[in-house]
């Protein structure tokens, strides 16, 4: 790479998971000749976009040379996605013109430009071939029996651990050193800042399950050059014993869905998840702490390209497949979403407002919990993929991003960067520590406590139960001088009153953030919080935060 690098801390990080084709192929400023390429993200009217959210760092769907699927050439379909990869040192020429490496280092050197980061999303659990009655494009061809894994009483089957017909032997010496080497060339010499691992349980996988002490997974988290890159792995494949969350072993961070699960139903109205959504915005010490990770080792998210889209999630209650060929059987049943009183489009006023305040729930849950958020992009903007939960084949305008939602609800795309604006100011909601009712840190301290909407501290038999609580952070700095910062949750559907603590001397409670289109005012120290709401309140003596309402 040819330009200097940003120095992203954890703390800091926010992702923005984009394709290249996904985000390029509507965009208005991107000339037709660049759409879907790598010239098309290297765009500076995107790239400012992104940069003026609050984004950190581009996580980059795969960009390996990849080829599309046996069953969707024949369906006149083409993978969209690109977790089908026949090379792992090539970029894939669909996105360039004529020299693709070229290419690709351009567009991580205006990403670096614009001082964002560039992480890459690498799948190096199987290759195209499928199963062994695919064709011969890969490693096949070169050494079967070292490359894959294979069924021990069978020799001529492939292991299925990861749903695409074949699975990468992470045992083999071979393949752990050109793992190893594909990431240093991507890193090395093409300047990426990180990588997330699809399917990263198989770069784990003994022939007896997964191990967190698994050689592979050692070796990348402890190589001199990819220990100075964020590593995340998505913690799960298809595989038996498959789902492995909070068992990778220091660096790594990984996708959180438990995070992604809890926020849905909590925002949904499902009963007694108070307790689990308090859990996932303290940032999931549950499943971290205990391996010596820091909250930024869970990756938060509320999407992601598979699945929903923010949008379709409050506006579907059923995956709407159909156009994939299957017969609608593929995708997420479980999709913990809820249409609000209508499937899909509506023009009723008061069904858009409370879809549309459901999914700034959503975002401000994942923006103000402790952690490191994922924003998929168009989230923030409301594109729709039709209720598709599975838009892998639709290389077409139900995958690619409508960007005329920008001009259809502005204040929407702003309300998500000022919840990122509240985010990088106030530092108490992105710890690098887990606080459990105090946390010392150089020259102050950090408390936090978990009230009720009548004030009182919560107590475990109050997790049980109920749609409301309130998080409060107070920072006591040496000298005496301290913050507050409280967030509160209402998923009950009625309004209701919240006591809040007295402020720090020399200052007032004051609204920062609410997702509610109600008015709403502090009045002395009870705040109104309106039903299905979530509302950030500070309280310091300095005029760093503008006291104006975000979300109406």
């Amino acid at each position: 790479a040819t330009t200097e690098r940003p120095s992203i801390p954890w703390s800091e990080t926010i992702f923005y998971e984009a394709n290249v084709r996904g985000i390029t192929m509507r965009h208005p400023d991107v000339p037709e000749s660049e759409r879907g390429r790598f010239a098309g993200l290297r765009n500076a009217q995107v790239l400012q976009y992104i940069k003026s959210l609050g984004i950190t760092s581009i996580e980059i769907m795969p960009v390996f040379a990849f080829i599309d699927e046996f069953h969707l050439v024949r369906k006149g379909l083409r993978n969209l996605w690109g977790y089908n990869p026949i090379n792992f040192f090539s970029p894939t020429p669909r996105y360039a013109g004529q020299q693709a490496i070229v290419e690709f280092r351009d567009m991580v050197d205006a990403i670096h430009d614009a001082g964002l980061e560039v992480i890459l999303d690498v799948a190096y659990n199987h290759t195209g071939e499928g199963s062994e009655s695919g064709p011969m494009l890969s490693f096949r061809g070169i050494d079967n029996a070292t490359y894959y894994r294979l069924e021990p009483q069978r020799p001529g089957s492939y292991v299925n651990d990861t749903g695409c017909g074949n699975t990468i032997n992470a045992d083999s010496p071979v393949v752990q050193r050109l793992v190893i080497d594909s990431l240093r060339y991507w890193s090395g010499d093409l300047g990426v800042d990180g990588f997330r691992f699809d399917l990263a349980t198989i770069l784990g996988r003994h022939a007896t399950g997964f191990s967190g002490e698994h050689p592979l997974l050692h070796a990348i988290g402890s190589d001199p050059l990819l220990a100075q890159r964020k590593i995340i792995a998505e913690p799960w494949d298809p595989g038996p014993g498959g789902y492995q969350l909070g068992q990778f072993p220091p660096p790594w961070a990984e996708w959180n869905d438990e995070f992604r699960d809890t926020a849905r139903r909590f925002w949904r109205g499902d009963e007694n998840h108070t307790g689990d959504l308090a859990r996932r915005f303290h940032g999931s010490a549950d499943i971290f702490e205990g391996s010596g990770r820091p909250p930024h080792a869970s990756v938060n998210m509320i999407t992601s390209h598979d699945g929903f889209t923010l949008a379709d999630l409050a506006s579907y209650e059923r995956r709407h497949n159909a156009a994939n060929g299957e017969g609608n059987r593929d995708g997420h049943a479980h999709n913990f979403s809820c249409n609000h009183g209508a499937e899909g489009p509506s023009d009723d006023p008061d069904i858009r407002a409370a879809r549309r305040q459901h999914r700034l729930n959503l975002l401000a849950t994942l923006m103000l919990s402790q952690g490191t958020p994922l924003l998929l992009a168009g989230d923030e903007f409301g594109n729709s993929q039709t209720g598709n939960n599975n838009a892998y084949a639709q290389d077409n305008e139900i995958g690619w991003l409508d960007w005329s939602g920008l001009r259809a609800d502005p204040a929407f795309t702003e309300a998500v960067r000022h919840l990122i604006e509240l985010r990088r100011k106030l530092p108490a909601l992105r710890l690098d520590n887990y606080v459990h009712r105090t946390l010392p840190q150089r020259d102050k301290l950090i408390r936090l406590d978990w009230v009720n909407p009548d004030g009182r501290r919560r107590d475990d038999g109050d997790w049980d139960f109920g749609h409301a609580f309130g998080a409060l952070y107070e920072t006591s700095v040496a000298g005496g001088t301290s913050d507050k910062v409280a967030v509160l949750f209402n998923a009950w559907e009625g309004e209701l009153e919240f006591e809040l603590p007295n402020p720090p001397a020399g200052a007032d409670w004051r609204v920062a953030f609410v997702s509610a289109q109600e008015h709403v005012a502090i009045k002395r120290r009870q705040m109104p919080l309106p039903g299905r709401s979530i509302a950030v309140l500070v309280a310091r003596p300095d005029e760093l935060l503008s006291n104006k309402l975000h979300g109406t």
